[in-house]
C-alpha cells in the first residue's frame, strides 16, 4: 500500500510518500489512521487531526469507513481552497 502525504503532513511526518504493509486488522481508512501512529511519534498528527484530513483512495475521494486493501494508493491531505 502506498501512502502519500501532502502539505503539513509531509512536513511533520518527514517524507512525501512511503510503502507500508499494515496488519490484516486494518480494513478501513479509519483503521489506517488509528494504526499509523504505531509507526512513530511523528505519525500521531494523523490521528490527532483526522477530522481535518481529506482522503483519496486511488485518486478518488473517500470517507473514513471506506475499505482499503493492499495495492491501494492512499493520499492524505488537508482541505484545499482556491480562487
Amino acid at each position: 500500500m502506498k501512502i502519500l502525504y501532502f502539505a503539513w503532513l509531509r512536513t511533520t511526518i518527514g517524507k512525501p510518500l512511503e510503502e507500508i504493509t499494515p496488519p490484516e486488522t486494518v480494513k478501513t481508512v479509519k483503521d489506517l489512521l488509528d494504526w499509523l501512529p504505531s509507526l512513530g511519534e511523528n505519525y500521531s498528527i494523523v490521528q490527532e487531526k483526522s477530522d481535518l484530513l481529506r482522503i483519496a483512495i486511488n485518486q478518488e475521494y473517500a470517507n473514513l469507513d471506506q475499505e482499503i486493501k493492499q495495492g491501494d494508493e492512499i493520499a492524505l491531505f488537508p482541505p484545499v481552497t482556491g480562487g
